[in-house]
């Protein structure tokens, strides 16, 4: 019994225990982050690069809590000199203790709707382990001179101290940048260059991995609002911005850079990998391609490259059929997992890549510290590789599936506050884009990013046969299409909160 139906948060109670998504800490867990320290011991700084002097920021959403990077930037004679900070977790976090097997378990934080469920206790994820403004806080670093064309041309990674300047969120750095918010600018004021400076960066290193094929998935994420009693009012596409990608840009540049080293010393380590699509998928992709005068080059007619899909995805951009040729090539992409072995990324098209950046809801990221961490202080010796060795491949695969399990709960929580939200819009008319097309009937996604389905029964005008090659709808009759990326008035029918389904009628045209 997880209470009353109609209490707030109920509803998303069912949908993680239906995952088996552990929500309580054991009460050893709990005692043992309660024995960690609130604030960092002197003892703990011994030997860490002291870098509480440098300029250091954090850039996070407004209601973020546990913030587990930080940057740092100034730019001399041609040189950038990027940090990038991590909260160093393991000091906390020993391997093989309670607190290490139930974030193990936990695999990975799982953000719902309305809650987060932590991989580590909340002492530790929003305390000591949070880069915190104006506290001192133990990191680990990868400090990287990047040149102006944007190539890492030397680093160093070490165990440091920082003290955070200014916690910033995405909107205030994007109004800076975008000159549309004076408060900002000027409570700001001494920072704004650096943010410049970063700005500047974030677009070399992005159209430096353009060029090198890097694949970028654009699709609008669903922002869910929700009142005190949890019930969505309010559904809206939670758009990326430039502050949102200089982070993206900075992460992805130090995590790179840690997977190359440590690929190039030889110790085991965990990589994210993504693998290249099988070759069937993607030639049915190329021939449903060819139906749009799209064309995509498969090398020696069997190999598809990160470059050709990138092309694509220039060619279709603000046409009608992105939003649907996106999701097709994506599904015939293989999912990115975990790994000990060194496989390249295909979507950013770089041979080497891990997660380093978010040890405080990634598991694989706190199991990467501990390695390098070992390697920083030369205990890396036959034993310690050893050990590694064994334990990998099953964190790897562990994590992997605990990945996948909190985005199918992700999903499914999104699916049901849509849901409850459009049980507010019964019989009212909204214009929407044909997202998908099935011989069950039409998906029509409207711009607050809510899909909905109008079922084939419901088009009485007509017998409608669906053209599997051309994936459209043709009226036998009247010879009336729809197809993707046509803009249609659809009437809210139906919103089943247990199917987690959306029904829509085609409107009466005047």
């Amino acid at each position: 019994v997880l209470g009353n139906l109609r209490s707030p948060g109920t509803d998303i109670l069912a949908i993680v225990k239906s995952f088996n998504i552990p929500s309580v800490f054991p009460d050893k867990v709990l005692r043992q982050a309660d024995r960690v320290p609130d604030h960092v011991q002197e003892a703990d700084m011994d030997g860490r690069l002291d870098l509480r002097d440098l300029v250091t920021v954090t850039i996070d959403g407004e209601d973020a809590k546990d913030l587990d990077d930080a940057i740092s930037l100034t730019k001399e004679d041609g040189i950038y000199h990027l940090g990038v900070h991590i909260a160093d977790v393991s000091n906390y976090v020993q391997g093989g203790s309670a607190l290490d097997r139930e974030a193990l378990k936990r695999g990975t934080s799982v953000y719902l709707a309305d809650r987060v469920i932590p991989m580590l206790p909340e002492r530790l994820s929003n305390g000591i382990c949070s880069l915190n403004q104006g506290q001192d806080r133990l990191t680990l670093s990868c400090l990287m001179d990047v040149n102006e064309k944007g190539k890492v041309i030397s680093h160093k990674i070490a165990e440091t101290v920082i003290r955070v300047d200014e916690r910033m969120c995405y909107t205030d750095v994007k109004n800076i940048l975008e000159d549309t918010d004076d408060v900002a600018k000027k409570r700001y004021e001494s920072l704004i260059p650096m943010f410049f400076l970063m700005k500047e960066l974030s677009g070399i290193l992005r159209s430096r991995r353009h060029t090198r094929g890097s694949i970028d998935f654009d699709f609008p994420e669903s922002k869910i609002i929700l009142n005190a009693a949890g019930k969505a009012i309010d559904v809206q596409p939670y758009e990326a911005n430039v502050a949102t990608r200089i982070i993206e840009d900075f992460m992805l540049l130090a995590n790179e850079t840690v997977a190359k080293e440590y690929c190039e010393r030889e110790i085991p380590f965990l990589y994210r990998v993504h693998e290249t699509p099988d070759d069937d998928k993607m030639k049915k992709l190329v021939t449903f391609l060819q139906n749009f005068g799209y064309t995509m080059h498969m090398q020696g007619g069997q190999e598809i490259r990160p470059k050709e899909v990138q092309k694509l995805l220039d060619k279709i951009e603000g046409t009608p059929e992105e939003a649907m040729i996106s999701r097709l090539a994506l599904r015939s992409m293989k999912q990115a997992r975990y790994s000990p072995d060194n496989d390249g990324h295909f979507g950013l098209a770089t041979q080497y890549y891990t997660h380093f950046t978010s040890p405080i809801r990634r598991y694989p990221d706190l199991q990467i510290h501990r390695i390098i961490k070992d390697n920083l202080r030369g205990r890396m010796n036959d034993a310690k590789r050893h050990h590694y060795e064994k334990i990998l491949p099953e964190v790897a695969m562990e994590t992997s599936s605990l990945e996948r399990r909190a985005d199918e709960a992700e999903r499914e929580t999104l699916k049901l506050k849509k849901v409850q939200y459009m049980r507010n819009f019964f019989g009212q008319e909204f214009e929407g884009v044909i997202s998908g097309i099935t011989k069950w009937g039409i998906y029509v996604e409207l711009p607050n990013t809510v899909e909905g389905l109008i079922h084939i029964n419901t088009l009485r005008d007509d017998y409608y046969v669906f053209d599997q090659d051309a994936y459209e709808l043709r009226g036998d009759m009247t010879g009336k299409i729809f197809r993707l990326g046509q803009k249609v008035r659809v009437r809210v029918a139906d919103a089943d909160k247990m199917l987690k389904t959306v029904d829509f009628v085609l409107a009466e045209e005047d």
